[in-house]
């Protein structure tokens, strides 16, 4: 389960009876994990049954709820936040109960580029450029770029890295004038989105 928010608002909950009308086989369902899962938390908290209604996947008030960020921690083999930061926050404040109980489950996967597909195939000049100063390394561990600061102020390297940016921005300019027959300046700078753009954002 990934979690990709720590706003109330957005850590859904499913009104019973709307689930009853449009899947009551479903429901049926995440009662008999729910009914598992509380005895479950019985055992582990003997003495502390007052945690039990906040972990239960069935929320009672303010309306009969099935709540989903619940459902899919007690489904899941592991959770994940979106960033250490975010997962830190899962851990220590949205899911502490959770955590207390199964910490093996909660893991962080940093969202961001995946360099063997980004930069070693999309990118092979700056890949080419990285791999020549500091090995190849830095395809499995991110950590090894950090030894690219030495060369902040190498005026040889910095030529290098803007030759490499102009090349690209060259062949970006050809691929939309194949694509689209516009001409761009591959000397203006490109301000790029690869995905949709949300109206909040």
């Amino acid at each position: 389960y990934t979690n990709h928010t720590v706003l109330p608002e957005a850590l859904e909950k499913w009104p019973v009876d709307l689930l009853n009308r449009l899947l009551p086989r479903i429901l049926i369902i995440i009662y008999a994990i729910n009914h598992e899962h509380i005895k479950n938390l019985i055992q582990l908290f003997p003495n502390n049954i007052n945690r039990i209604p906040r972990m239960s996947i069935v929320e009672e008030i303010p309306v009969k709820s099935i709540n989903m960020a619940i459902l899919s921690i007690v489904g899941s083999h592991t959770i994940n936040g979106v960033s250490e930061l975010h997962s830190n926050i899962l851990k220590r404040e949205i899911f502490k109960d959770f955590y207390e109980i199964w910490p093996n489950k909660f893991q962080n996967k940093t969202n961001g580029i995946t360099p063997r597909r980004w930069l070693l195939q999309c990118n092979p000049l700056l890949a080419k450029l990285i791999s020549e100063k500091i090995g190849e390394n830095w395809y499995t561990d991110l950590y090894e770029l950090k030894q690219l600061e030495a060369f902040m102020d190498d005026g040889k390297f910095l030529n290098a890295l803007g030759h490499v940016k102009s090349k690209n921005k060259q062949r970006f300019a050809r691929q939309i004038k194949k694509e689209y027959n516009i001409d761009v300046d591959p000397a203006s700078i490109f301000d790029v989105q690869v995905k949709r753009i949300h109206e909040y954002k």
